[in-house]
This record gives C-alpha cells, structure tokens and sequence, in this order.
C-alpha cells in the first residue's frame, strides 16, 4: 500500500510540473495581457492572450473564414462589463462572458457567450447569450501581435479587436 501512495505522489508530481511547464511555455509564445477602460461610469475588463503572426497569413489561413475563433489565443477570452450595456445596438446584461468571434471578409460575428475559464478550443454554442454582426476593415500599419483597445465613442466606446492588417469594431453603449 504504500509503494502504491509513493508511486501515485510521483505521478501527481510528475503532472503538476508538466502543467506548469506547458502553461509556461504557452504564455511565451502567447502573453497575457488586460484591456479596459474605465469612462464615464462604463467600465468594461477583457482579460486575453496575445498571439503573434510569425509570418502567417492570419485572417482566412490561421483564423479561418465563417469559423468561430477564440479571439485571443489560451484560454477563451473573458469580458466583463459592470452593468446593463448595449453591443452593436443589441441589449447584454452586466457580468462575465467568454468572447468569441467568427472573422470573415465583409464583417465579423461576436459572440458572447455564458461560459467561462474553459480552454480556447472549448466552445458551447448552447451557451451564447448574444451573437451580433460588427463592421471589419483595413488596419494599418499591420500589427504583428494581436490586440484589444478600447477608443471613446459618442456615448459609449468602440472595442477595437486588432491583429495583422484587420481590425473588426465592436460599439458598446451603456443601457
């Protein structure tokens, strides 16, 4: 009985230092990074992790056209607003959300969707609160590594989902 405790600690420790190692060595390539903004009462968080080209053809190669990405790279992406908001003139309650996006040539989807901490590759869509239709365009210059910003908007902000020579805007207004 107790080689077998001794051998199942081993095995643990073993796991234990392969995910620390694999979450590592992911982050590297893929750093975590927060976007937020904080303006006029609407405070809006998005934790996600940034990939980077590498000489990819990003937007219909890497991230396929009319298929949903992770829009980050990890684990899903989380958006958390603080109160009632209104998403590309669509109502979304307050809370916590994975964000989901599905890229194609003439606009982008963005999902928001119940379910959170989940891998990227993970995705319930019995679990979307809110799907809705932004405008995509031309990004210049090209941004080598994926990112989010937030730029002020009349009443509200413009979510700014940027990588490569795409940007896709999603407008959000308090309710």
């Amino acid at each position: 009985m107790k080689r077998i405790l001794i051998i199942l600690g081993i095995i643990a420790a073993i796991a234990l230092v392969g995910f620390f190692t694999l979450r590592s060595w992911t982050k590297s390539s893929s750093p975590e990074a927060i976007a937020q903004i904080d303006q006029n009462g609407l405070k809006i968080k998005v934790d996600y992790c940034q990939p980077y080209k590498k000489g990819r053809k990003i937007f219909g190669g890497l991230v396929p056209y009319g298929k949903v990405w992770r829009t980050g790279a990890n684990e899903a992406t989380v958006i958390d607003f603080d109160q009632n908001v209104i998403v590309a003139g669509q109502p979304l309650d307050e809370g916590e959300y994975s964000l989901w996006t599905i890229p194609s040539q003439d606009g982008w989807i963005v999902i928001f969707n119940s379910e959170t901490g989940q891998w990227g590759t993970n995705y319930d869509q019995t679990k979307d609160v809110l799907r809705v239709p932004v405008v995509s365009r031309k990004h210049s210059p090209m941004a080598e590594q994926f990112y989010i910003s937030f730029v002020p908007a009349t009443n509200g902000t413009d979510m700014m989902l940027v990588w490569d020579e795409t940007e896709a805007v999603v407008p959000i207004q308090r309710r």
